[in-house]
């Protein structure tokens, strides 16, 4: 079946009759002016280069080539045909670590970025590189809680991942636990696919750390690689309140502060069979997405799209050729072919 994509633009072939009545108006009007000089008969041996045939020849070589352009412009389609795109990728949950202590500084500065922050500069980052990979989000505390459910839908991710905040989690801690087992839960049930959780956490203060290592390990057993990502300094800083001051210990009356556990956050991603990478590092981006393509990637989703078989590339290569032709064949009579008499016979004596 033929076809065009633009089929409008075939009214500009109309350019063609109007060109060659243009054409044929200028010899008319030349042919009238050299009569003014005298019989063309006679002129026509004071121009001996001047060839009759070669400007029609020309203009229809112009005429063929404008034509086939206009053509190849109007996308001619052959017919349909279906293509197959399959994409594979795995499937990753981020589980953020939503505990007010993520409000302290990143680094030994009380003043410096904080943890929250650097979390999402991380993993807005890691998100963009996750290409056809599918992703969900978990932030959790005392209690985890599914932000948004595994997908491919990155805009979304980001969105939500930007509107984590510790004033969202009313039951404080941090339970590595109920994160790691909500993250296994959050994963589509088809084993083929790859799965790997990220956990965003400053390893401290967790309620179980055993019950942490055995729901790694259980993890990593179902075929679920486990990365940690380590966020702040392995020296105390205060945590800021947003009213202002710091968070007190009811006991001690002072400032609370908290650090990086790095020894028991690489031990949870040992345990998991993953890395553990503190997110300071500026290599830590590149290794967690090194560690994440170990992950065996399968096929997420096949899509079918009609494809027309385009064939204006055809066109234009008999355009091109017909012009080429046209840059060789001159104005001027051919000295070898004027001596051959074509449409007349000579006089016998």
């Amino acid at each position: 079946m033929f076809s065009f994509a633009y089929p409008g633009l075939l009214l500009l072939l109309l350019l063609v009759p109007a060109f060659v009545a243009l054409y044929a108006w200028a010899r008319y009007a030349r042919g009238r002016k050299l009569k003014k000089f005298g019989r063309l008969k006679t002129l026509g041996p004071l121009m001996p280069e001047v060839s009759p045939y070669k400007p029609p020849l020309k203009l229809t070589l112009e005429m063929i080539a404008l034509a086939l352009i206009i053509i190849a412009v109007a996308r001619p389609w052959g017919g349909v045909k279906d293509e197959k795109t399959v994409k594979e990728g795995i499937e990753v949950v981020i589980a953020v670590d939503a505990s007010n202590s993520m409000l302290a500084s990143s680094t030994s500065d009380e003043k410096g970025i904080d943890r929250m922050r650097q979390a999402k500069l991380i993993l807005e980052k890691l998100i963009n590189r996750l290409d056809n990979d599918r992703v969900g989000l978990i932030v959790y505390a005392g209690d985890a809680y599914t932000l948004i459910p595994v997908t491919s839908d990155y805009v979304s991710a980001k969105m939500f991942l930007n509107s984590i905040d510790p004033a969202m989690v009313d039951n404080q801690g941090t339970n590595i636990t109920a994160a790691i087992d909500m993250a296994a839960k959050s994963f589509s049930e088809d084993k083929k696919i790859g799965k790997a959780i990220i956990l965003i956490t400053d390893a401290e203060d967790l309620e179980d750390v055993q019950s942490v290592m055995d729901a790694a390990k259980t993890a990593a057993r179902n075929g679920i690689q486990l990365d940690v990502v380590g966020l702040g300094s392995t020296t105390g800083v205060p945590i800021p309140l947003k009213q202002g001051g710091y968070l007190i210990d009811p006991e001690t009356g002072e400032p609370v502060r908290t650090a990086l556990n790095e020894d028991l956050a690489t031990d949870i991603a040992a345990a998991g069979k993953g890395i553990y990478v503190n997110a300071s590092n500026n290599d830590a981006l590149n290794e967690l997405d090194k560690q994440l393509d170990t992950v065996k990637k399968t096929a997420l989703e096949a899509s079918f799209s009609a494809i027309h078989d385009e064939l204006f590339p055809i066109f234009v290569w008999f355009a091109i050729a017909f012009l080429v032709i046209d840059i060789f064949v001159l104005d001027r009579k051919i000295s070898w072919l004027d001596k051959i008499t074509f449409f007349k016979k000579e006089d016998k004596k």
